[in-house]
């Protein structure tokens, strides 16, 4: 949702982005900004069960993935160290949202089977991102598959604050379940593409 309706979201926080540049933060800053919020709401909050309102506050921190963005094109500030900065952090974010679920389950939740499938998220998205930074690294394009990182991040995010709200398990359940599965997927599908590239080359 995220990487679809783009253009929404960057004319939705552009007003934002205007008023951070004009009292002097650089998109750098958001981003570090974002990734510690993101961070520290998921690893304070889902270790507890505390999943509706760590949700909520994760969220608040989310979008700084959105408006640093847009701050560097006003700014003509792109550069390839701010691209890594972004990517390199979204990575820590991923993390901490899974890795603050797998302690929920190695802790209060007491399931082996989630906290598995919780690692198993982790693992895999970090492996999908790495598989397309490594295949660009080679000249060869790697993106794409069935789950990019939004939509892997919202599906949990959503999922898991309508389980805290609720009190519905499984919705959290059923989510991992899911993206366990189409990270999977997505990291064959990845790989394919980088053979079929490497193979006419």
């Amino acid at each position: 949702m995220l990487e679809r309706f783009r253009a929404f979201w960057n004319r939705l926080f552009s007003p934002v982005a205007d008023g951070l540049i004009r009292i002097g933060v650089t998109p750098n800053m958001v981003t570090w900004v974002g990734t510690i919020g993101v961070s520290f709401g998921a690893l304070f909050f889902f270790p507890q069960g505390i999943f509706f309102w760590g949700t909520l506050f994760i969220t608040a921190f989310v979008f700084s993935d959105i408006i640093d963005g847009t701050m560097a094109r006003k700014l003509g500030r792109s550069s390839k160290y701010g691209a890594f900065l972004d990517s390199t952090l979204d990575r820590v974010g991923d993390a901490a949202v899974f890795g603050g679920i797998a302690l929920w389950y190695a802790w209060e939740g007491d399931s082996k089977v989630y906290l598995c499938l919780a690692l198993a998220c982790l693992v895999l998205g970090a492996l999908t991102s790495y598989i397309r930074a490594r295949a660009e690294s080679l000249g060869m394009e790697a993106k794409g598959g069935i789950a990019e990182r939004s939509d892997r991040l919202v599906s949990i995010l959503v999922m898991t604050g309508l389980s805290g709200l609720f009190d519905l398990p499984i919705l959290q359940h059923v989510t991992l379940w899911a993206l366990a599965a189409a990270s999977l997927v997505t990291v064959a599908q990845r790989m394919v593409m980088v053979r079929r590239q490497a193979d006419a080359a």
